[in-house]
């Protein structure tokens, strides 16, 4: 068995290593992953419309709505 002063690289010490990459690679993925969805705000409008085509609301209930949003 060999002993490398000083060496402290190899075996375990790499495997620590190797785990502080992946730690750190991932909080960046986590951190980066979607900044357009962190950042859009939906407005009233853009929520109403999407209630509209999931068919939530009615086209008269979408009107009605609008009017009171610009209103």
């Amino acid at each position: 068995m060999m002993h490398y002063e000083n060496y402290h690289l190899g075996g375990m010490h790499l495997i620590w290593w190797f785990v502080g990459v992946v730690i750190l690679i991932l909080i960046f993925a986590f951190l980066y992953s979607s900044p357009a969805q962190s950042s859009k705000k939906d407005t009233p409008l853009d929520i109403l419309k999407r209630r509209l085509a999931l068919g939530e609301i009615s086209k008269d209930d979408f009107h009605e709505k609008k009017k009171m949003l610009e209103g």
